[in-house]
Parts: C-alpha cells; sequence; structure tokens
C-alpha cells in the first residue's frame, strides 16, 4: 500500500509552527488570527469563539448567530459541517448555507489534518482521515503487515501474499463508504460524524487480534496448546485495540477529532466483538449506541445474518490474489442499502430484487472455501505448522509487560506479548540454535521441501450422524484399528501415523439459511420491510446449508504404507456408514463391494445412464 503525504499531527498544533501539507505557516493561520487572539486552532474553539469569527466575516444575523448557538455549534464540528446539517440547524435560505458553508470551509481547510490518501489495488485511491492514519501508524497496526491474511493457503497459491494489514484498510474504507451512504439518503436517522468515525476505526481495527498465520492460530494451535480455552481472535482484536490506544496515548487525539470518551471507545469494541454487557430478556445489550442505532451494528461484523464490508474486502481481494472470479458486487448493494423498522428495530434492508445477489454472495463464500480456504493440502500444511508450533511452544519465549516472559501460547494473555507475535515466529524457530526445537524445525523443513503428510481421502457423515468436537481426538485411533479382513500385508500403522482433519462448511450460520434473517424493501413503499423465502426465489437454491468434511492423512511416506493406509480409511468409512471416499473403487476395490449402499448408488447412476442411452437410440432411431 502506498501513503501518500505525512502523518497527521500528535498534538494541537501551534500556528507559529510548521504544518504538515503547508509550504508557509502564514496559510493556516492568515483565515483565523483575528479571530482568536490566543492563537488557539479552530477545532478547539468553542460556540461563542466561532460566534466571534462569523461576526467579523459578516455574518451579523441575530437569527443565524442564535442558531449556532442554540445548536452549539464548535470548532470541533468544523470538517463535517454539511448543508443538510446547516438546514437542520433550522437556516433554510440556500444562498446564505451556501455563502456560510463556503466561509465555514474556508477555515476549515486551514487545519494540518489533511485526510490521507492510499492506493489501493482493489478499491482504488481510498482517503483516510487523519484520526485513522494515526491508528494505522502504530506499532500495535503495523505488525499486521506481517501476518498474512490466508495463511498456509500461500504455500498453494503463490499469489495469495497480501496481509490482514492491507484487508483491515478495505474494511475501514467500506465501513465509511456504507454508513455515509446511508447518511446521505436517509438524513433522518441523524447519523453523526462521531457515528461514521467509530464505525471506520471499528473496521480498522477488527482484526487486531490475528496470530501467526491468521486463522490457523485461533482455529488450530490455541485449542490444542489449551484445550480448556474458548479463546478467539475477537477478543483478542478487542484487547489490542485497548493496548493500542492506552500504549500510544490517543484518547486526548481522539476527543481532538471529535469522539465521546468512554461512550465511543466503547461502541467501537461493541462492534468488534459483540456486546460487553449480558442483556436482561429482551433489553438492549449495546451501551455504545441506543436502539435508534441499532443499524451502526451491522456494518462491520453482522451477527444478524452476516452480511457486512469485512466479507465484502476479502471476497475482493483474495478473489484477486488466488485467480478466482468474483461474483458479488458490493457496491450494487450499497446503492440499494436502506435502513428500516423491523419490530421497532431498525436494521439495514436491501430492494427485493436483490435477493438472488445476496444467495451468490453466500455461494461465492462457499466457492472461496471450497477451492481455497479448505484445501486439501493448505490444511494439511497448517497443520504441519501447528504441530511445529506446539512442539516450539514452551521453549519460545517472548518478553511481555513488566518484564514478564510468554510463550507461544500464553502471549494472547498480555498485549504487549502478543504484539511481538506475528508470522515471523516460523523463521525464528526454522533458524534457531536451540537444539530444543529440533523437532520443530524437521516439521517446518519438511514444509519447505513439500515434503508434506500424504492425503488419503475426504467422507462425509450422513445428516444427523455428524462428528462431534469433543470425538476429534479418537478418530485416529478408530481409523488405526479398521484393518481390513482382506489385507495380509502388516506395515504397523498406529493411532499416531493418521491425522483426521474434521470440516464444517456453511453459509456462515450453521445448519440455518442466512437470508432467512435478511429484511427488504420494494419500490412500491420503500418504508416497509418484509422477508423473501427461498421459495419465492428460484427451485435451484440449496437445500442444505451446511454439511461436515473429515479428510484422513498419513505422517508416513512410503508407497507401500500409503496403500494399506488408504484400505484403513475405506474400511473406517464403511464401518461408520460414512459416504464412500470418490476413489474407493480404485485403492480398495476388494473393500468397496461389501457394502450394497455404495453399490446401490453405482448401480442407479449405471441405470439411469443406460436409460438414457435407450432413450437416445429410440429418438434416433424414429
Amino acid at each position: 500500500m502506498e501513503k501518500l503525504g505525512k502523518e497527521g499531527p500528535s498534538k494541537r498544533p501551534r500556528p507559529d509552527s510548521p504544518a504538515d501539507g503547508f509550504h508557509t505557516p502564514e496559510k493556516q493561520v492568515s483565515a483565523w488570527r483575528d479571530a482568536d487572539p490566543d492563537h488557539v486552532h479552530p477545532r478547539s474553539w468553542g460556540t461563542e469563539q466561532l460566534c466571534t469569527f462569523l461576526r467579523r466575516n459578516g455574518f451579523e444575523d441575530p437569527e443565524l448567530l442564535r442558531c449556532v448557538q442554540d445548536n452549539q455549534m464548535t470548532g470541533s464540528l468544523l470538517p463535517y459541517i454539511t448543508d443538510s446539517y446547516l438546514e437542520e440547524m433550522g437556516i433554510r435560505t440556500q444562498s446564505l448555507r451556501t455563502t456560510l458553508l463556503h466561509c465555514l470551509r474556508k477555515l476549515e481547510q486551514t487545519r494540518t489534518d489533511i485526510m490521507k490518501v492510499f492506493n489501493d489495488p482493489i478499491h482504488g485511491h481510498i482517503e483516510m482521515h487523519p484520526l485513522l492514519v494515526r491508528i494505522i501508524d502504530t506499532p500495535q497496526f503495523q505488525r499486521l503487515r506481517y501476518i498474512k491474511q490466508l495463511g498456509g493457503t500461500y504455500y498453494i497459491f503463490p499469489g495469495a501474499s497480501h496481509n490482514r494489514f492491507e484487508h483491515s484498510l478495505g474494511v475501514g474504507h467500506l465501513a465509511g463508504h456504507l454508513v455515509r451512504a446511508l447518511q446521505e439518503r436517509q438524513p433522518e436517522l441523524c447519523i453523526n460524524q462521531r457515528d461514521i468515525l467509530c464505525v471506520q476505526i471499528a473496521g480498522l481495527c477488527h482484526d487486531l487480534g490475528h496470530g501467526p498465520f491468521s486463522h490457523m492460530f485461533d482455529g488450530r494451535f490455541i485449542p490444542l496448546a489449551n484445550p480448556k480455552s474458548t479463546w478467539k481472535h475477537e477478543e483478542a482484536s478487542v484487547k489490542m485495540f485497548e493496548y493500542l490506544i492506552a500504549s500510544n496515548e490517543l484518547e486526548s487525539v481522539m476527543e481532538y477529532y471529535g469522539l465521546s470518551l468512554p461512550e465511543d471507545i466503547e461502541f467501537i469494541k461493541e462492534q468488534i466483538g459483540g456486546p460487553t454487557k449480558n442483556p436482561n430478556d429482551d433489553s438492549w445489550p449495546y451501551c455504545g449506541r441506543s436502539e435508534e442505532k441499532s443499524f451502526l451494528y451491522e456494518i462491520v461484523a453482522n451477527k444478524r445474518n452476516g452480511i457486512d464490508v469485512d466479507k465484502w474486502d476479502y471476497f475482493a481481494r483474495d478473489c484477486h490474489h488466488l485467480g478466482i472470479q468474483n461474483n458479488f458486487d458490493y457496491e450494487r448493494f450499497i446503492k440499494f442499502a436502506r435502513v428500516c423498522e423491523v419490530n421497532k428495530k431498525k436494521h439495514i434492508c436491501t430492494r427485493d430484487k436483490e435477493v438472488g445477489n445476496l444467495y451468490d454472495m453466500f455461494h461465492t463464500r462457499n466457492c472461496l472455501h471450497r477451492r481455497a480456504y479448505q484445501h486439501k493440502v493448505g490444511n494439511i500444511i497448517e497443520t504441519m505448522i501447528t504441530n511445529a508450533f506446539l512442539k516450539a511452544d514452551k521453549y519460545i519465549k517472548i518478553k511481555g509487560s513488566k518484564g514478564k516472559e510468554y510463550h507461544l501460547s500464553t502471549s494472547i494473555e498480555d498485549m504487549e506479548a502478543y504484539t511481538k507475535l506475528t508470522d515471523d515466529i516460523f523463521l525464528t524457530i526454522l533458524h534457531s540454535d536451540l537444539p530444543e526445537l529440533h523437532e520443530a524445525q524437521e516439521i517446518l523443513r519438511k514444509i519447505e521441501r513439500r515434503d508434506l503428510y500424504k492425503y488419503l481421502g475426504e467422507t462425509q457423515p450422513p445428516e444427523g450422524k455428524e462428528i462431534k468436537q469433543e470425538q476429534y481426538d479418537k478418530l485416529p485411533a478408530e481409523i488405526a484399528k479398521s484393518k481390513p479382513a482382506t489385507e495380509n500385508q502388516d506395515v504397523g500403522l498406529k493411532t499416531e501415523d493418521f491425522i483426521v482433519d474434521v470440516i464444517n462448511m456453511d453459509y456462515g450460520m450453521k445448519e440455518k439459511n442466512p437470508i432467512n434473517n435478511v429484511h427488504f424493501y420494494c419500490k412500491s413503499d420503500i418504508t416497509k420491510a418484509f422477508k423473501i423465502t427461498k421459495g419465492q426465489v428460484s427451485k435451484f437454491l440449496p437445500e442444505t446449508f451446511a454439511e461436515q468434511l473429515i479428510r484422513v492423512y498419513c505422517k508416513k511416506m512410503d508407497e507401500k504404507s500409503i496403500d494399506v493406509a488408504k484400505k484403513y480409511f475405506v474400511q473406517w468409512c464403511m464401518d461408520k456408514d460414512f459416504s464412500k471416499p470418490r476413489d474407493g473403487d480404485v485403492v480398495a476395490p476388494e473393500i468397496t463391494p461389501m457394502k450394497e449402499s455404495w453399490n446401490q448408488d453405482q448401480s442407479d447412476t449405471n441405470q439411469h445412464s443406460e436409460k438414457h442411452r435407450r432413450a437416445s437410440k429410440n429418438l434416433f432411431s424414429n
């Protein structure tokens, strides 16, 4: 990412000092030196100081000045004043609003905190508010430059080299794009600049808590390193955001840009990690904003139906770097987004004609998981990295706050230590001279040599008999005991030779259809929201929205062991009444005929093919 311009001010600027974005200090001082003899920056002006400036610039109408006073208009609002805002204040004359807005804009342009521009390959040239830039230019945020967005998937797709840093910039940009569109389209929502900044900051900081190799860390490593832990990266994102603000002393900077603390900080944290208080009955669970602005919680991380700017960015960004077509157009969704009242709560809705596009959006998500995120080789690479991290865990020491040392698995307890933990730990282990890290190094060297654990096959349990998480650890032992009666070779396969990867695929809400939680409006009445059932859309849509895939790998590398291990796997699938592995008839032709249901499926297919062949023959003979 390329950033043009310098960082915003670290403290309130003095008018007699050089200013960022200006060649001479006179340019920023001349417009307001006379209005404030103490040379206080206009952003710090109170209502009376602003009125003094207006009087000296010819705005002496008592009614106008009374509007400014009644609305408690201060200098902190200068960057955010619009024509509609002035009209809501009670200034009805268009020409007066235009002249006043020009004057205030001219004054506002004297500030040193000009917008910064980033050149993003996905969204083009995007502008960032100076407060966002201050957050970006911290060690806690810069850490995201060194964490791969797709973890081990980079070892499969050479183009997938992008990091959490640029994704976070994109989400912050899209969050602002959507909330501003709602503000302009529906002034009655009373979306103010505090709301916009808070939503953008939440988008920017939503992934601060990711560990090395992104989802591998909280999805694979932490559950094995600490099985009792329920820790997720969202929790760490909230803690890292708190640490970022405190360690960089940004509270005063946030107040300088018009945020109200601690209310707005709470609002940002709630958007990232969810409610911070337990609701009683149906009470409103959030503290940062009231129910009147409930829709703001659906922009960054939408817990209601999963349609949020986080997905929109990673769809576009990941598809771009993976070389996969993205079929969802977020710009179109934003064009049709409106807030409607549903059961006395306000939710973001879209046009009824967009329902098919939303099904396409979730289908795109599913395709990305199948083709990339859950790639069979990418997953085993992440499993091997996880195994290396587990073996290295107690030997890695990371210094945190007050000099206390932490390990890989315990660094999540201290944000100072966690800030130092990135993908770089892979190379730290690989090139270490510590003899205790030898086993971990050997695993990582195998990854570099592409000497990976061997894939045996994939199967699925029947509906209703999915494997539960507490059963995962028992699966390798089950396969090791599944020696086929027809197998005479004894290659000594043991429990530790097998790795079982259980993958739960869904549309984001387990077995539920997320579109059932989406409300739509029609052009006949854009204020009324309603739901659209799957049957009203198309008969080609999926009947189920979740499934479980079970993949099995073998650590042994020799051809003989792999051949026998595949037969063990097929026998295990037969015993568990799972689906037949795709190559089952090839790798275990002496086993698969023993299961009638497996062969019934094949005969049905053959019968259908024969029926189709005969029908074609009769058609052409006639």
